[in-house]
């Protein structure tokens, strides 16, 4: 077999822009994995949980907003395999579909922490707040940061499918908002549901 044989074509190829943002969720698993560690270290070692000052965690709100990024996760998946048919404009408007999710999803983590803030809930209370705000917190600064991504990604495809060309940035955006969504996973089930069930 030649070495050209062997040699997997241009598009079996994984593009350095996939690449580096596998490498770059690699390097955020860890961030917050220090964080989940850091919740169930604590929370192991409290002897309540939650700390007393803390209240009460309803489930209503962030249910209904990890239904929102779950459905933005569908919409995203649906840009990218739009773009990928050379579908401008439905990978447009999947796109669309799914920053307007984001945007919703944000609004209501913002109304959540004005309610906690208006209740005298905030970062100082106890350990809890300090971890609830610092991981809610880094969660939507990592999802305001995968909304730019995805604008500036969606800008570059439409340029990419123009010229024939594949849309690795488009596909490099999509599994980093599949790794924020998935991150949200563990956020509501560790601080909500688990708490909120303690």
């Amino acid at each position: 077999m030649s070495a050209a044989a062997a040699a997997p074509s241009p598009e079996e190829r994984v593009r350095a822009s996939v690449l580096g943002m596998i490498l770059f969720i690699a390097s955020e698993t860890m961030f917050f994995g220090g964080l989940f560690a850091a919740l169930f270290t604590l929370r192991a070692q409290a002897p309540a949980w939650p700390p007393p000052g803390t209240p009460a965690i309803d489930l209503p709100l962030p249910l209904v907003l990890t239904g929102v990024l779950l459905a933005s996760s569908a919409t995203q998946h649906l840009a990218l395999e739009a773009g990928r048919a050379g579908d401008v404009r439905g990978a447009g408007r999947w796109l669309g579909c799914t920053v307007a999710l984001g945007l919703l999803f944000l609004l209501g983590e913002g109304y959540e922490w004005a309610a906690f803030f208006n209740e005298g809930f905030t970062v100082s209370t106890n350990v809890f707040g300090t971890l609830f705000f610092t991981i809610t917190g880094f969660h939507g600064l990592h999802l305001a940061a995968g909304l730019a991504i995805l604008l500036l990604a969606g800008a570059r495809a439409r340029r990419a499918a123009a010229r024939g060309r594949r849309v690795a940035a488009l596909e490099s955006a999509t599994l980093y908002w599949h790794f924020v969504d998935g991150v949200w996973i563990l956020v509501v089930t560790s601080l909500y549901v688990l708490t909120a069930l303690a």
